[in-house]
């Protein structure tokens, strides 16, 4: 009876303890996920660049893998010491799990969105070219810890330029990842009204979608008399942005590809 007893204390021990490991690893999940989700992708980055799924197969890992060491080598009847030195470890291992993950969603991040002469485009701190990163025009910049930035580029100063900076596209580097050709976004203000349809123009083409248009609109404040849209290119994804007709300014995104 007593080393039954022994038994199931040991196996309560070790499940209090690994509960209590759980409780912390949610704990800092959770501040880790104010840091990704609030701040590096914000909606609707979180979705177009696949922040998301990302962050939670790092995170549900490295939450599930902890409590579980601990289940395993938590025991009341090892020395202090052995005991004290085998938590360490473990959180030691779990701590540079969950760093190693957030430094590989934070270089995978969305930095900028960028008007692109006729669409806007997501730019991740890894698509520029390292190289490139000294030709990032003054007062802007190339990799902001605080959310993505809104970009345009310029407009190409002859046909040398098209050709490199095509070439360079068709080799993986586009030119939205071009550090040389950004500017302010207001800069390119009179392109970007040209080049944004009228949103009567999008209902008509996705009729099925007119009344999610509508409702994404009117959530978001715009009129669906006056806003405009222009497609987006994420990382996998295709969706619309929908600008004011008078400053050019973000009003609502949504998941549908206009092309």
């Amino acid at each position: 009876m007593d080393k039954e007893f022994d038994h199931v204390g040991s196996w309560r021990d070790r499940l209090k303890a690994s509960a209590i490991h759980l409780t912390l690893s949610l704990a800092i999940a959770a501040l880790a996920g104010v840091l990704v989700f609030g701040v590096w992708y914000p909606y609707p980055y979180r979705e177009i660049s696949g922040g998301r799924e990302l962050f939670l197969i790092l995170v549900t890992v490295d939450v599930i893998l902890g409590p579980l060491m601990t289940l395993a080598v938590f025991n009341r009847v090892k020395p202090w010491p052995v005991l004290r030195r085998d938590l360490i470890v473990i959180a030691v291992v779990q701590l540079l799990a969950l760093g190693y993950g957030l430094w590989t969603v934070c270089i995978a991040r969305p930095v900028h969105l960028v008007f692109e002469y006729y669409r806007f485009s997501v730019v991740h701190a890894v698509d520029i070219p390292p190289q490139e990163l000294t030709k990032v025009p003054a007062g802007l910049n190339a990799l902001p810890l605080t959310g993505p930035s809104l970009l345009s580029l310029r407009a190409l100063k002859n046909e040398n330029e098209k050709v490199d900076f095509t070439l360079a596209a068709v080799g993986g580097v586009g030119l939205a990842a071009r550090p040389q050709l950004w500017q302010p976004y207001a800069s390119a203000l009179p392109e970007i009204l040209k080049e944004a349809k009228p949103v009567s123009q999008l209902k008509t083409r996705f009729a099925n979608r007119a009344s999610e248009i509508d409702r994404v609109l009117n959530t978001a404040g715009g009129n669906p008399q006056t806003v405009r849209y222009l497609p987006l290119i994420g990382r996998d994804h295709f969706w619309t942005v929908f600008v004011d007709p008078v400053d050019a300014h973000i009003v609502a995104t949504m998941p549908l590809d206009p092309f």
